[in-house]
């Protein structure tokens, strides 16, 4: 008799699935959420009473808004150089994206689906910089995976995170849910601290202002390709 696949077999051919699906992002982040729920459904109820949590604690609520200031940062790159935002904006509009982590498989969607749009974000003048906690090493392997043609930044200890209000502990249920399918996030992030930050999106013009944001304490929603696009053709 053959042995049954692992939860995390399981996981992982869904994933595939609704990676390489022809739909709309949330659409395949949808499907996912709905298959993953019927496989793994302690960690997507852990989830939701994260969820709930967050929303019934407005712990969102100083994030940068449309129309402020984004505040700069300096953070390493995959290959160690340091990256301002100053020094992106200088170029044109850019998307920070902040993403939980290489393996999450919401955000490597997220990202797959912005590469694919890659083109004509930069026809619009736009580009794209990720921000995500782990090492330079898990950041690499974040960027390989996905094809990005754009810097993955490591915000150490989540402190760029933590001053924007995106950094979030996850509670006392979901890091042993997450270690029994070995997503061990010490050993990405360099501390046992358990925190994440929300995958937010923030549009911001040359002027360093703040002209369109996707902010939802729900990990499993990202901000619209469409209006990606379109954010970043507005701000230029």
């Amino acid at each position: 008799m053959s042995e049954q696949p692992s939860v995390s077999e399981r996981l992982g051919a869904v994933f595939r699935h609704f990676r390489d699906l022809e739909a709309p992002l949330n659409k395949r982040l949808d499907g996912y959420t709905s298959a993953s729920r019927e496989i793994f459904p302690d960690y997507a109820n852990a989830v939701d009473r994260l969820v709930q949590r967050l929303n019934e604690s407005g712990g969102i609520g100083r994030a940068p808004r449309i129309g402020d200031d984004m505040p700069d940062f300096l953070l390493p790159d995959e290959n160690g150089r340091l990256v301002s935002l100053s020094d992106l904006t200088a170029r044109g509009p850019t998307a920070v994206m902040f993403h939980r982590g290489h393996w999450c498989p919401y955000c490597r969607m997220n990202i797959g689906a912005v590469v694919r749009a890659r083109h004509l974000i930069a026809s619009k003048g736009g580009q794209v910089v990720v921000i995500m906690p782990e090492n330079q090493h898990y950041a690499k392997i974040f960027k390989l995976e996905s094809g990005a043609p754009y810097p993955v930044l490591t915000d150490v200890d989540n402190a760029y995170a933590l001053s924007l209000g995106l950094a979030i502990w996850l509670g006392p249920d979901i890091p042993s849910i997450l270690t029994q399918v070995g997503r061990v996030l010490p050993a990405y992030h360099g501390n046992d601290a358990w925190m994440l930050p929300i995958p937010a999106t923030f549009v911001v013009g040359e002027d360093q202002i703040v002209k369109a944001r996707f902010v939802d304490p729900d990990f499993r929603r990202r901000m619209d390709i469409d209006d990606l696009i379109t954010a970043l053709a507005k701000a230029a």
